[in-house]
């Protein structure tokens, strides 16, 4: 790891983005996008600092539940609004500093690289773009950067040139420490930009060099159109990583698989497969239209047009489709189709025949099914929770298991005996 100390400015609102949530909380592949952007920066820096404004608390919090190690400092927007202002507060450990945006949600650290291969006193990112609107400029000389206009601010001589700011910049400490107090708001936002440093340090003929990088790892996201592109390439990413892997996807355009997904072994995806959370998938089949939220599948089948529920745990087990199974521990079980299994233990050699229910909701409190081994449960069955089945039981077709045990080797049984009234139909409609 080297001696670089990176700050991400996620302060901003977001208005674009047409949402109460703070741009930076909405999710890329089941995290949040400013997760994505400091789980890369942990790969290069052991001194990360996030600049926090709108909705800081709740963006606080939420990177607090998945990192523990990360620095918060809350920007003064009412006194030192924009880029400039959010670095008044900050101090770094190391002699090297990279600055991030906190809506970049693709960057990678191999992407960082070029950052730190350069010795210059500040080194900034530039991409050139065919349509540069919106985007500050960035005008270079011989001698490298000379200064960036921000497109508010531009010229119409400014605004036709092509090398545009993507927002990144590496500062040695000492450059951040003279020239961040001498930014002032004298522009047409009245903000303080941290571009400006570029024309403190060309004032004072420091070395500035434009490092420029691809658009798709640097891409801004600042509208829900942008969310939905960077979706897509992240998807693509990780679906790419896990066939390399080993993992047959068919159809991939058409699978979901969020961050937190793992694999192990030789699995199967068919199409429109969506798997969330951190779910583990072992050697697996999953079928297609099935979905699979943060749960264990371990040698077992799964749909098509299933759903497995959270905190589920399926072993050398098959559920069909039309089957759901939330909070439940199937081990060498079948539930070929149209069931629902919920706060369910069940053993191997047990089969849930069609439309068979664990009712485990009271309408207060949930309740637990305990199924044993080698248990057959007949179609339309109804198991009343809680409620433990023995091994070796039949529960014939029909019946609502409404007693606290069955025991082993019984045969539970609960059926009404069935009424036929002659000539009713014709009484009914009124014919013959």
């Amino acid at each position: 790891m080297t001696s670089l100390s990176i700050v991400i400015l996620a302060a901003g609102k977001g208005s674009r983005m047409k949402s109460d949530k703070a741009k930076v909380l909405h999710d890329i592949s089941g995290k949040p996008m400013l997760y994505h952007i400091i789980k890369e920066s942990q790969k290069l820096s052991n001194d990360i600092t996030v600049v926090v404004a709108h909705q800081k608390e709740r963006v606080i919090e939420s990177m607090q539940h998945y990192f523990d190690n990360i620095a918060f400092v809350v920007q003064d927007a009412d006194n030192f609004p924009g880029t400039g202002g959010a670095l008044k507060n900050v101090r770094v450990k190391h002699e090297k500093l990279l600055v991030l945006n906190g809506d970049m949600p693709l960057i990678t650290a191999t992407s960082l690289q070029g950052f730190l291969e350069n010795d210059a006193d500040i080194i900034m990112s530039i991409f050139d773009l065919k349509d540069p609107s919106g985007y500050g400029r960035v005008v270079i000389s011989d001698s490298g950067v000379e200064r960036i206009v921000e497109d508010k601010d531009a010229s119409e001589a400014e605004k036709k040139i092509t090398h545009v700011n993507a927002g990144i910049y590496a500062f040695k400490k000492e450059i951040l420490e003279t020239y961040v107090p001498q930014i002032d708001n004298n522009n047409a936002q009245e903000e303080y930009y941290l571009t400006d440093i570029i024309a403190l340090a060309n004032r004072d003929q420091r070395s500035i060099s434009p490092l420029l990088i691809d658009e798709e790892h640097f891409m801004g996201v600042n509208s829900k159109a942008d969310l939905a592109q960077a979706e897509s390439i992240m998807q693509q990413r990780i679906k790419e990583y896990w066939m390399r892997q080993g993992v047959i996807m068919q159809l991939p355009e058409s699978i979901y698989i969020e961050e937190g997904v793992t694999f192990e072994g030789e699995s199967l995806l068919e199409n429109g497969v969506r798997l969330t959370g951190n779910s583990h998938i072992v050697t697996s089949h999953i079928k297609a239209h099935s979905v699979i939220e943060q749960s264990s599948i371990v040698n077992s089948s799964v749909g098509p047009l299933a759903h497995v529920r959270p905190q589920s745990k399926l072993n050398n087990t098959h559920i069909g489709n039309f089957v759901e199974v939330k909070k439940s521990t199937l081990n060498g079980v079948k539930a070929g189709h149209l069931s629902y299994l919920g706060d369910t233990i069940a053993d191997e050699g047990t089969n849930i025949g069609a439309g068979v229910i664990t009712c485990n909701y009271d309408g207060k409190k949930k309740y637990q099914t305990v199924i044993g081994k080698n248990v057959f449960i007949g179609s339309d069955s109804q198991l009343v929770a809680p409620v433990e089945i023995e091994d070796d039981v039949l529960i014939a077709a029909g019946t609502t298991v409404s007693c606290a045990k069955v025991n082993k080797g019984s045969l539970a049984i609960d059926r009404t005996p069935m009424k036929q009234v002659e000539n009713f139909f014709y009484k009914f409609f009124g014919t013959k």
